[in-house]
């Protein structure tokens, strides 16, 4: 039996899995789980790396502790961020985290040397101040840049630190703003009106290939690229078919639909849908919102006096709300959530399971508004949402989606983005033969369920 490991990291945990085909399914099993490795300091965020690096080689010696040595092991992260090395590949630090707030005046002045118009013609990618694009030009102002010999985003840092190889995948690259969307490189006219060397990037490299052999462990095992970017892990792991949706609910709440091919007409560029890559150079034709984030910080405020289904069942039992914009700059890091909800409302004396409603019916209604944008700028008639990942769970917001949007609602699987990561290290050793066999194991192996 071959065991394969699937080290997903989120902007919140990361987990080690190990997963094998045993009786015909798709067997998982969490072997690792770390977190806290997101520092915050005088309003800054950055990534505490050594940390980051030390638990996954904690969680890959797990594996020989267990007498399970992994044939493959493959990384995916959240999008966007990255680490610059030097001549001699050392870290350029730190590493900002996409939260810090340094990226803000950028935006305004990337505009003045290329449009928005021009860069979503060519890249696809929704305006966000935390994409790549900006955080590199923030880099070259402050001169960090000059340094940099190599440019590596994160899970591409992550596997370079198990292999030595450097290698940037296609998926996580496509969130950067910098991918060329009909070429799927980088878009050399870009780099070279905002200044940033080309050098610094290498070849685009695809999922399900090889990145190297596993060091510093007395085991042997070969490090590959799964689709590094978590989402599109969790997409792979989907299979809605062409008239489906798909929602990746996790701290991020991403929801989208798989095309073939980028759509990068006006309406998609107004409606603010981005484009990223996926697995066989699929494209993910979908919108971000702020998740699961908005509740765990929520609980974090509440000193997690409350678990999720006790904090689920007093919104629902509440029945008062509010509408909020889930996407607001105030949510994206405030020192209290909750307060940040009241002032965005204009309600200090608002009650906090009307707090929790609120957040409910807004990330609802923002899906069934992305489902009817998706509907109109793909010319698709959608006919079923598919809710995977750890947001999956959530009753409430499952039933509240499928009020909303007047669609049928699968939830489940819960695992998909270390699933999607697992079928992709399969499809390179041969034990799956194509995209669509690894997702007929999908469905076959796990549980879903059905509003």
């Amino acid at each position: 039996m071959n065991y394969h490991l699937a080290i997903d990291i989120g902007a919140s945990s990361g987990r080690h899995i190990l997963g094998c085909i045993e009786n015909g399914k798709l067997k998982l099993e969490e072997i690792y789980r770390f977190e806290d490795y997101l520092r915050g300091e005088d309003g800054s965020f950055s990534w505490d790396i050594e940390k980051l690096v030390n638990e996954i080689k904690a969680g890959i010696a797990k594996c020989k502790e267990l007498g399970r040595i992994p044939k493959t092991i493959a990384i995916d992260t959240w999008g966007v961020d990255y680490v610059l090395l030097d001549e001699n590949k050392k870290e350029i630090l730190p590493a900002v985290s996409y939260r810090d707030p340094r990226t803000f005046k950028a935006m305004d002045e990337v505009a003045k040397i290329i449009s928005q118009e021009e860069l979503y013609a060519k890249t696809g990618i929704q305006k966000a101040n935390y994409n790549t694009i900006y955080q590199l030009f923030c880099d070259k102002k402050s001169g960090k840049l000059d340094k940099a010999e190599y440019f590596l985003m994160m899970p591409d840092y992550l596997a370079f630190k198990l292999t030595g190889e450097i290698k940037n995948e296609y998926t996580e690259a496509s969130t950067s703003n910098l991918i060329n969307a009909n070429e799927k490189n980088w878009d050399s006219e870009i780099l070279e009106k905002l200044g940033i060397k080309k050098s610094i990037f290498s070849e685009v490299s695809l999922p399900c290939t090889e990145v190297g052999k596993l060091k510093e462990f007395d085991f042997e095992s070969t490090v590959v690229l799964a689709p590094s970017h978590d989402t599109a892990s969790a997409v792979a792991a989907c299979s809605v078919g062409d008239n489906g949706v798909y929602i990746s609910s996790g701290t991020w709440s991403l929801i989208g639909t798989e095309n073939l091919s980028p759509v990068l007409t006006d309406d998609a560029l107004k409606a603010n849908f981005t484009n990223e890559g996926g697995i066989n150079h699929r494209f993910r034709f979908l919108k971000n919102y702020m998740g699961m984030w908005l509740f765990q910080n929520i609980r974090k405020n509440l000193n997690k006096k409350y678990t999720y289904d006790e904090m689920m069942n007093m919104a629902r039992e509440c029945k008062k709300f509010e509408y909020i914009d889930t996407n607001a700059p105030d949510f994206l890091a405030p020192e209290n959530m909750i307060d940040a909800i009241r002032g965005y409302l204009k309600n200090d004396e608002l009650h906090v399971a009307e707090v929790i409603n609120s957040v409910y019916h807004s990330l609802a209604k923002a899906y069934s508004d992305a489902v009817e944008e998706i509907e109109k700028i793909s010319n698709k008639s959608i006919d079923v949402i598919n809710i995977v990942g750890g947001g999956s769970k959530d009753r409430y917001l499952n039933e509240l989606t499928a009020q909303y949007t007047k669609k049928r609602v699968i939830a489940g699987p819960v695992e998909a983005t270390a699933t999607g990561n697992l079928i992709s290290q399969m499809m390179y050793s041969k034990e799956v033969e194509s995209l669509e066999e690894a997702r007929e194991l999908v469905k076959k192996s796990f549980e879903t369920f059905e509003l």
